[in-house]
C-alpha cells in the first residue's frame, strides 16, 4: 500500500478525521496536501514529514480551480482527492430556515462534486482515485442533522454515477462512516466517561480513531484496491444495536 511520490489533496485534512487521513498518507510516502478556509493551528506532520496547506473555499468553483491548478503546477501531478470537508450544527429542521439547512447541503454535498470536476483532468491522467468520506447518517433518521443526512445519502450515489461515468481512468469510492473520537468528540458525547459510555454502543466496543479512517482511505487509494470502484466501505465498528434487543423482555439463558 506503498504510495511513494503520489501526490493526496485531503479536503478540510487540518484537523479531525482529515488530518488523521493526512497523517495515514504521510505515512504511506505520498506528498499530502489539506486545504480549508483557514490554516491549522498547527502542522499536519508525521515522522519529520509535514502536509502542505493552501486555503480554499470549496464553495468557490473559480478558486477551487485554480487550487487544483496550483497543486499540480508545484508538485507536477495528482493522483488521489479524499473529499472529506463537512460537518453541520445541530438543528431540527423546523427550527431553521431553508437557506440554513442549503447551506448544509452545499458544504456536505455540492462542494465535493465542485472539487472532483475540478480535480478530473489531473486525475485522469494519473488514472488516479476519489474517496468521499460519507456517513451512517446517510443511511437511517437523522433527526437534528437531517439535510446533513441527506447530503451524504447523494454523496454516496454522486460517488457511485462518478465512479460509471469517469472509468476506467478514475476510481471513486465512499467510506461510510460511523462515530470517530476527535478533538470534537466532549462536545457531542461529554467527558472522557460520556466518550467511554458512547463507545461501548458500538459492537466494536469503542469509538474510530482518525487513524482508523485513515488506514481506509490509503486502502481504497492504493493499488491494493485497482478492481474497487463505485462501492462504498462501512468503517462503523459493527454499526449500531438495535434498540429493540434492549427493549426485548426475552429469556437470553440458553
Amino acid at each position: 500500500m506503498e504510495l511513494d511520490g503520489r501526490v493526496v489533496v485531503v479536503t478540510g485534512g487540518t484537523r479531525g478525521v482529515g488530518a488523521g487521513i493526512a497523517r495515514a498518507f504521510l505515512a504511506a510516502g505520498a506528498q499530502v496536501v489539506v486545504c480549508a478556509r483557514r490554516p491549522p493551528e498547527e502542522p499536519v506532520e508525521l515522522d519529520g514529514r509535514t502536509a502542505g496547506f493552501r486555503a480554499v473555499d470549496l464553495r468557490d468553483a473559480e478558486a477551487v480551480e485554480e487550487f487544483f491548478a496550483r497543486v499540480v503546477a508545484d508538485l507536477g501531478r495528482l493522483d488521489v482527492l479524499v473529499n472529506n470537508a463537512g460537518g453541520t450544527p445541530y438543528r431540527l429542521l423546523g427550527e431553521g430556515a431553508a437557506a440554513q439547512h442549503a447551506r448544509v447541503v452545499a458544504l456536505n454535498l455540492v462542494a465535493p462534486m465542485t472539487a472532483s470536476l475540478a480535480a478530473l483532468r489531473h486525475l485522469r491522467e494519473s488514472r488516479g482515485s476519489i474517496v468521499m468520506i460519507g456517513s451512517v447518517s446517510g443511511a437511517r433518521p437523522s433527526p437534528g442533522t437531517a439535510a446533513y443526512g441527506a447530503a451524504k445519502a447523494g454523496l454516496e450515489n454522486l460517488a457511485r454515477s462518478m465512479a460509471v461515468e469517469w472509468a476506467p481512468e478514475v476510481r471513486i469510492n465512499t467510506l461510510v462512516l460511523g462515530m470517530v473520537r476527535t478533538e470534537l468528540s466532549p462536545l457531542h458525547y461529554g467527558d472522557q466517561d460520556g466518550i467511554a459510555a458512547v463507545g461501548r454502543t458500538v459492537p466494536a466496543g469503542r469509538l474510530a480513531e482518525p487513524s482508523d479512517i485513515g488506514d481506509a482511505a490509503v486502502f481504497l487509494a492504493s493499488p491494493k484496491a485497482a478492481y474497487i470502484t463505485g462501492a462504498s466501505l462501512l468503517v462503523h465498528g459493527g454499526g449500531e444495536r438495535p434498540a429493540f434487543l434492549d427493549a426485548a423482555n426475552v429469556n437470553k439463558e440458553v
